[in-house]
């Protein structure tokens, strides 16, 4: 009887991750995750590449972080290869979480250097929590060649990854401080800046970035 339960609790888990209702699929995600079934890991992981809302998308990310890594790691790694972006980028996020270091080879330079900026943030979370001590330099120099990119949010979540690098950083950040192109030694300075003084904020470290390649200086404190 307990396994019929079970059977039917499964079979209405995951006929709601697939409604119209958003509430309705986070009802559905959350139940999947308070009693984690194998067989229910292929849909969560098909769910994130589709999925709309994101308190939905962050709901199925928690649901499969409940299971065991064993199973979602190898469902997670197929999705880094899809051509949807949601799906390579909720796959990315989902590996941070989990946290499973055996993911790291599975982030890729292209994944990090990703066309779509939401999947290339997604890589660029993921691999400061999977990378090992010994490759952080590595990272911080494939981090390096994105500075100057997008906008305010992709500059911000760079500079956070960078520096939550520690001193693998400052090197590729002082070469960067006489980079030929005026953004990336802005978002350099800026980033430089943030990491020694968190507590001023980023935009106001973006402004006075501004301000010193302006004064064609480099503004670092030696």
């Amino acid at each position: 009887m307990t396994m019929a339960n079970d059977d039917t609790k499964t079979t209405r888990a995951l006929r709601g991750l697939g409604s119209d209702s958003p509430s309705v699929r986070l009802r559905a995600a959350l139940a999947v995750g308070t009693a984690p079934d194998p067989r229910c890991v292929d849909e969560l992981v098909g769910r994130c590449a589709v999925e709309p809302d994101f308190q939905v998308r962050e709901m199925l990310t928690w649901a499969l972080t409940r299971h065991a890594s064993a199973l979602t790691l190898p469902r997670l790694l197929d999705e880094l290869r899809s051509e949807r972006a949601q799906a390579r980028s909720q796959a990315l996020h989902t590996l941070s979480k989990i946290g499973d270091g055996r993911a790291w080879p599975a982030i890729t330079r292209e994944l990090l250097a990703d066309p779509d900026d939401e999947v290339a943030r997604s890589a660029w979370r993921a691999a400061v929590v999977l990378v090992p001590e010994d490759e952080r330099s590595g990272l911080a120099e494939a981090l390096a060649t994105q500075l100057g990119r997008g906008g305010r949010e992709t500059w911000l979540s760079l500079s956070r990854a960078l520096i939550a690098l520690g001193e693998a950083m400052t090197p590729v950040l002082r070469t960067a401080l006489s980079d030929p192109r005026p953004p990336v030694r802005r978002h350099a300075i800026a980033t430089e800046k943030l990491s020694r003084d968190p507590q001023a904020g980023f935009d106001f470290a973006v402004e006075e970035a501004k301000r010193i390649v302006a004064l064609g200086t480099t503004g670092r404190e030696e």
